[in-house]
């Protein structure tokens, strides 16, 4: 898997602002989505969050469009989905594979 820095830079993330990484691949559900969710609640809205995952968070995603986000995951250098709703994703990845959904406000 690339750096975090490097994933966010593929996207349609905005890329002139700050960024804060959050890594939730230790934790089991529900902690990644409580953990990113109140991130994001502390964070200023012109903040760009990277959250790093051992999964793609799958329940993560309708509560980010219910806030007005929108939202980037790659899976292995791949984007695997976003907010709009394109391209297919798995929930688990593969051992030891990272998953990195950026989150920022449109």
């Amino acid at each position: 898997m690339q750096s975090p820095e490097t994933v966010v830079d593929g996207t349609d993330a905005p890329s002139d602002r700050p960024r804060t990484v959050i890594d939730v691949r230790s934790l089991g559900p529900p902690e990644p989505l409580k953990n990113t969710l109140e991130k994001l609640v502390e964070l200023p809205d012109e903040t760009v969050l990277v959250q790093r995952n051992d999964r793609v968070p799958q329940f993560l995603f309708p509560k980010l469009e219910d806030r007005g986000y929108a939202y980037e995951t790659v899976e292995d250098g791949e984007a695997s989905e976003d907010s709009e709703g394109r391209s297919p994703v798995s929930n688990r990845t593969q051992s030891g594979d990272e998953v990195v959904t950026v989150i920022w406000r449109p």
